[in-house]
């Protein structure tokens, strides 16, 4: 998926073992160079989750991990993409049709409007799926920059969430009758 600025891959089994265990392949599967810094701090502790269900359940491909690859910054340039970010959904929707979206980007590429482009394009994707009526998100309170994000994307906030966080929620917005 394209967006604005950056290329967004779909995690599979084979990109989320390698990147576990040897950033060679996982550069050659992702057509992507790989910071040192990579993963974030906040994504890696969820690397093993996404692999075990992405495994045990590859039709969930696209409802996990995306990476969020930046171009070289000449157009024609021979260097590969860069890996700069990760967003994506703890799963497929609920029964209730919610979607739970997550997203982090590598401090170097903050407040570029990264994380902007990538949730809005993730929620974009996931509204195409008609058995998607929401998507939600938390943050911490503390984290400005994150609510801000949601903001831009069309969140309201939605009450607390676990462990102190702010809960989140955009929902798809439903044609009127006279549409």
């Amino acid at each position: 998926m394209r967006t604005k600025r950056l290329e967004l891959v779909a995690a599979d089994e084979a990109m989320t073992e390698a990147e576990r265990f040897d950033r060679t392949r996982f550069s050659h599967l992702l057509g992507a160079r790989i910071p040192a810094e990579w993963p974030p701090e906040s994504l890696i502790d969820a690397l093993a989750v996404f692999h075990l269900l992405i495994h045990e359940r590859p039709d969930l491909r696209g409802w996990l991990a995306w990476y969020a690859l930046l171009p070289p910054d000449e157009p024609g340039a021979s260097a590969s993409p860069l890996l700069v970010a990760g967003g994506g959904f703890k799963g497929g929707p609920d029964p209730r049709g919610m979607v739970e979206i997550g997203y982090s980007v590598l401090p170097a590429y903050r407040r570029r409007g990264i994380a902007t482009e990538i949730v809005g394009a993730l929620v974009a994707w996931a509204f195409a799926h008609p058995t998607v009526h929401g998507v939600e998100a938390e943050t911490a309170p503390e984290n400005r920059a994150s609510r801000r994000v949601l903001e831009k994307c069309g969140f309201r906030r939605n009450g607390q969430g676990s462990e102190g966080g702010l809960r989140f929620e955009c929902m798809k917005r439903r044609p009127r009758a006279d549409e």
